[in-house]
């Protein structure tokens, strides 16, 4: 991903008039801890903002093509959030202008995701 691309990604994840949820997806901030709020789960814009941070801070992610819809773009992150946590699954389609579409922030059940 050229770094053009990946600044306005970043930059459109902050912004809610342009990100979006994504079909299929298994989108649950809610039952993800936030290990920047002691004790807290993530909220929708938290999450929102939590993968700007890592995509900004240079996490490491692997770009993929999606099979629904078929060869849409997309980027994978597995984060640690704390020792006791399973890793985070985070998956965001890029859509039209580099709009990110949130498809996966969950709890990883399995290497394979």
């Amino acid at each position: 991903m050229n770094v053009d691309t990946l600044r306005q990604l970043i930059k459109n994840c902050r912004i809610k008039k342009e990100r979006f949820l994504g079909f299929p997806r298994d989108w649950n901030p809610s039952r993800v801890r936030n290990p920047d709020a002691t004790g807290d789960y993530f909220t929708e814009s938290g999450a929102w903002e939590f993968i700007a941070d890592k995509l900004e801070a240079g996490h490491i992610f692997e770009e993929i093509s999606l099979d629904n819809p078929s060869g849409a773009p997309a980027i994978v992150m597995k984060i640690h959030l704390t020792m006791e946590d399973p890793l985070l699954y985070v998956k965001i389609q890029i859509g039209d202008r580099n709009k990110p579409i949130g498809r996966s922030f969950h709890y990883s059940h399995n290497e394979q995701n």
